[in-house]
């Protein structure tokens, strides 16, 4: 059976439910049942680690037997585990749910298999229904899931010719204030802001996320990679958050550290050498590249070597949008599906 149109706009406002929940360990996920006719009867979403999950909130609103025959509408595979709470394709079950729509796949060892619980109970299951929107919302969590890692993404500003700083060095401010602000609110939404010793030396950046003069409610954790000795006066050291250090080249290391600190999401600002490292390890799920209409000459290129000898071994990108920002444009993009196998 298709899915309906009644079900399409479910869907859509289970993901807006999706996004009230916090970023953290588990996944954001909401859930809307509908009833045999179509109409909400219920909503949820899951508010955080130990609370009840999102098909689970909505159930609990409902009297006993007022799901019997309903279709539930939910952002991520029902889990089919015990952990702080129940398997949620248990609990659907139970209440006489008798079609689930989902949009992603759970990648988890321990709780996917949802779907096909659910099937062999004799539900009615479709997947796939509103799936980008979903793998956005929760991207890194699935990366975290999937590859043991941060969610990365690596950002850099250029000009029209590709330049990050003029022959003498001096890069502030090649794109205008709307491309900063935007910036500043894709630094809020990350778990770690990552910087070389170069940059820090070099700029003396703060690595907050401001909005004017204000900080963000959310800061990301600094991050600060190679050997040189940072100042003891440095503007990163006076950071809300205490700054973590790597003197060690290794990234995957760096990353797998970060990772176990509980740390899902890592937004690289560190400059041409370290962004074109983390793109050279396989390290970059989305490139954020700023692009100013102006010319700059001179080698201060905004990439360098990303281990790319001839164009067949170009690392392919495919871009998800582009979007205006004043007089600057920005390109998000992310590696196409043949060499995601590399991250």
């Amino acid at each position: 059976m298709a899915v309906t149109e009644a079900e399409r706009r479910a869907m859509s406002r289970a993901l807006e439910l999706a996004a009230r929940g916090p970023r953290g360990v588990n996944p954001q996920v909401g859930a809307v049942i509908l009833s045999p006719t179509g109409d909400v009867i219920a909503e949820g979403w899951h508010q955080g680690a130990g609370t009840p999950h999102a098909e689970v909130d909505a159930l609990s609103k409902l009297s006993d037997g007022a799901a019997r025959d309903a279709t539930a509408i939910v952002t991520l595979e029902p889990c089919n585990h015990t952990g702080r709470t129940g398997p949620c394709a248990l609990a659907l079950i139970e209440a006489g749910v008798s079609r689930v729509v989902y949009a992603l796949d759970d990648p988890g060892a321990a709780s996917g298999g949802g779907a096909e619980r659910l099937r062999d109970a004799g539900v009615e299951v479709e997947s796939g229904e509103q799936a980008d929107a979903a793998h956005a919302l929760i991207a890194d969590w699935l990366t975290a899931q999937q590859l043991g890692r941060p969610h990365i993404t690596v950002k850099w500003a250029q000009s029209l010719d590709g330049r990050a700083a003029a022959a003498d060095r001096t890069s502030q401010w090649i794109t205008g204030a709307e491309a900063r602000a935007d910036v500043h609110r894709r630094r809020a939404a990350a778990d770690a802001i990552v910087v070389g010793t170069g940059t820090v030396l070099a700029d003396d950046p703060s690595l907050t996320a401001r909005d004017g003069d204000r900080l963000h409610p959310h800061q990301p954790v600094p991050v600060v990679i190679g050997a040189r000795e940072t100042p003891a006066d440095a503007a990163v050291r006076r950071h809300p958050h205490e700054p973590l250090f790597y003197d060690t080249r290794d990234l995957h290391a760096i990353v797998a550290d970060l990772h176990a600190r509980g740390i899902q999401s890592l937004f690289i600002e560190g400059g041409p050498t370290l962004a074109s490292a983390f793109i050279a390890a396989g390290l970059a799920d989305r490139i954020l590249a700023y692009i100013a209409p102006v010319l700059l000459g001179g080698d201060r290129l905004a990439i360098t070597d990303i281990g790319v000898g001839s164009i067949e071994a170009a690392r392919r990108l495919t871009v998800e949008e582009w979007v205006p920002l004043g007089a600057d444009l920005l390109a998000i993009a992310h590696p196409t599906a043949s060499q995601e196998g590399n991250h």
